[in-house]
């Protein structure tokens, strides 16, 4: 960079005062930061000798030595001190204290402590247990994977006698700038996960991530009445946190496995029961069975199937307290197979006693109204 005119570089007149030249280094500094151009190296340069002419032409000492001799008025041994200050610091200066892409893509952020602290993530665990578990709670222990404080180098990441040193994928910014066409998007620096800072040397046991995966054991409390999607939240037993972050916590997704005879919907217990022929018939007393025990259930005489019944407060436990959900029975009458010659003589015989239309309208009612609306929609007598 010999032999350079800074008010070329900045694009402006000799003549120009304090305000043009911000307002011209502004501008270029924004399109060449290295933000805006990752891996350009020829943008990098650019960024690099308008930032010193900027810091040259700004200063009101060193602006007319520069003017007077050039660039020789800084160089070793000359009259007016260095003129060779970090870009970045010039450039963050410029802006407060931070990069005008920081709060247009990333929300304001500064450059990251190395030492600041940072929450751990929080972990899932999905857990499947049996309908009856899911009536009456339980107590159960899970294993599963979290990453654990490494005791080698006890979580700094670095081998014994090492240190941190600056990232030099970020230079220490802890993000680095990925072009979308004519923005650049900040992210998080993939080398030192935004710290600014990686290991001179790892540490071999964690490879300089500073945790190592273990394998951990709760204990958990599954109370009564739980369902499928229910979260369980475990305080704490997530991923855990670095140089004094909180840690995450554990969350445990239930699945309930389906039933063989009850459908649950929420806190309601479905189930469907079947019935002998005499006892839809005649009535009677059956015994049904229940989340909550076997419950006796009255039969009315003439029961039909699809007829539905309820049991107060036989269903589930609710999560919240207060009463347990209903228990609603449908009964089916299932008619017998492989009946004897003289069950059949009797049914034959019961079947004589309303042959007759009136008979049969009073004993089977749903039978003669079909029939009444089938003649009327063919035309039959």
């Amino acid at each position: 960079m010999t032999n350079m005119d800074y008010y070329e570089l900045l694009g402006v007149d000799r003549s120009a005062d304090t305000a043009e030249i911000k307002k011209a280094y502004r501008k270029l500094a924004i399109k060449y930061h290295p933000d805006r151009n990752p891996d350009n190296p020829e943008a990098a340069e650019k960024f690099k000798e308008i930032s010193k002419a900027y810091e040259i032409l700004s200063d009101e000492e060193k602006r007319p030595l520069y003017d007077q001799y050039g660039e020789d008025a800084f160089k070793a041994g000359g009259m007016g001190g260095g003129g060779g200050g970090d870009p970045f610091d010039i450039f963050n200066s410029f802006f407060g204290g931070g990069s005008p892409f920081d709060s247009f893509f990333g929300g304001g952020q500064r450059r990251p402590s190395p030492n600041a602290p940072v929450d751990g993530d929080d972990l899932r665990y999905r857990l499947e247990i049996n309908f009856e578990d899911a009536v009456n709670g339980l107590e159960k222990t899970i294993e599963f994977d979290r990453m654990s404080v490494c005791m080698e180098c006890h979580g700094s990441g670095c081998a014994e006698g090492s240190k941190n040193v600056t990232c030099r994928r970020c230079g220490g910014r802890g993000q680095v700038g990925v072009s979308q066409g004519f923005f650049t998007v900040m992210h998080t620096c993939p080398e030192c996960n935004g710290r600014g800072v990686v290991p001179e040397k790892k540490c071999r046991e964690c490879g300089g991530k500073g945790q190592v995966k273990t394998s951990r054991k709760v204990s958990i409390k599954i109370p009564a009445g739980v369902d499928t999607g229910n979260r369980l939240r475990v305080s704490g037993e997530g991923e855990p946190g670095l140089r004094g972050g909180q840690d995450g916590d554990l969350y445990v997704e239930i699945e309930v496995r389906e039933h063989e005879i009850f459908q649950r919907d929420g806190t309601n217990i479905y189930c469907e029961v079947p019935i002998d022929f005499p006892t839809a018939a005649l009535g009677g007393k059956i015994q049904v069975p229940t989340v909550c025990g076997k419950t006796d259930l009255e039969i009315p005489p003439g029961t039909q199937t699809g007829d539905k019944f309820t049991l107060k407060e036989k269903g589930m436990p609710s999560l919240r307290g207060g009463r347990r959900g209903n228990h609603y029975v449908s009964v089916f009458v299932e008619v017998p197979r492989g009946l004897k010659s003289e069950q059949k003589d009797l049914l034959r015989k019961y079947a004589e006693t309303f042959a007759s239309p009136s008979t049969r309208s009073e004993e089977h009612p749903k039978y003669a109204s079909f029939w009444d609306k089938a003649k009327e929609f063919i035309g039959l007598d």
